[in-house]
C-alpha cells in the first residue's frame, strides 16, 4: 500500500521526529550538535518556520514547529537534512545515508497538546537517562524556556506567552509544568501520533483540519470492509 502524503498545514504546530538510520548516531560530539543547531537556525529563518521547542539527541531529533506556509516545514527538513549529511560524511570520512528515511510528523491541537509536547520534547534526555534534570542538557530549548539563556532557534508560541504577564512569571509557570511531568498515557499519545502521522486533538480540531486538507487525518477501522450479500 502506498504511503499517505505527509500532513503539513500552515499555521498549525507540528511535532517532528527525525531518526538516524538503524538508530545510529546522528551526532558524535558537540561540534556535530553545533552544526545541526546552526543549520536549523539558518533554514528555519529562510523557510519561515517557527521552532517552539527542540532537542538534539544522540540518534534522533525532535522539533515542535509552526510553518507559515504548507511547503515551509518539508523544505526546512530537506535543506537541513541534505546539508548536514554532506557535512557529517565529510567530517567523519563516511559515505551513505544517515537518516532513517523521511522524517515523521503530525499536527497537534495547540490548546490541548502544545505545552505538553514542549515538556515531552525537553524531558527526552531525562527519560533516556542522560541527565537528572532537563536543565543539565545543553542541546534543547529548555534553558531558553526557563530564562537561563537566549536561544536563537526558539520562537515562543502564543500559549507560552500566555503563561504569565512577565518573563519571570512565564518561565516559572513553564518550569512548574516540566517538573510536574506528563502522565504515561499522554506520553504514549504524543509518541504514537508523531510516528504514525495522524492528527492529535479533539473531534472539533480534526473537523477543522478536514476543511483545509483532503488527506485522511485519523486511522481507519481495522479489518477488511464489510461485504454486503444478497
Amino acid at each position: 500500500m502506498a504511503r499517505q502524503p505527509r500532513l503539513t498545514v500552515a499555521g498549525y504546530p507540528h511535532h517532528v521526529i527525525q531518526r538516524g538510520n538503524d538508530r545510529q548516531a546522528i551526532v558524535r560530539d558537540d561540534a556535530d550538535r553545533e552544526k545541526l543547531w546552526a543549520l536549523l537556525v539558518e533554514q528555519a529563518a529562510i523557510f519561515k518556520v517557527a521552532i517552539h521547542a527542540y532537542v538534539v539527541m544522540d540518534n534522533h531529533l525532535h522539533l515542535l514547529a509552526t510553518p507559515q506556509t504548507d511547503e515551509g516545514l518539508p523544505k526546512l527538513m530537506q535543506a537541513v537534512g541534505r546539508s548536514y549529511v554532506r557535512y557529517f560524511n565529510l567530517r567523519h570520512q563516511r559515505t551513505g545515508t544517515l537518516w532513517e528515511g523521511r522524517y515523521r510528523s503530525n499536527l497537534i491541537e495547540s490548546e490541548r497538546y502544545l505545552l505538553a509536547c514542549m515538556v515531552y520534547i525537553e524531558l527526552n534526555p531525562v527519560r533516556a537517562g542522560m541527565v537528572q534534570e532537563p536543565v543539565d542538557y545543553k542541546w534543547s530549548s529548555h534553558r531558553h524556556c526557563i530564562g537561563q539563556l537566549s536561544d536563537k532557534l526558539v520562537t515562543p508560541h502564543a500559549l507560552f506567552w500566555g503563561l504569565g504577564n512577565t518573563p519571570f512569571a512565564r518561565e516559572a509557570a513553564y518550569l512548574s509544568l516540566v517538573q510536574t511531568g506528563l502522565a504515561a498515557a499522554e506520553k504514549e499519545q504524543l509518541t504514537r501520533s508523531a510516528l504514525s502521522g495522524w492528527a492529535l486533538g479533539s473531534p472539533r480540531f480534526v473537523a477543522e483540519l478536514k476543511e483545509l486538507t483532503p488527506r485522511r487525518l485519523l486511522p481507519g477501522k481495522a479489518g477488511r470492509p464489510f461485504k454486503k450479500t444478497d
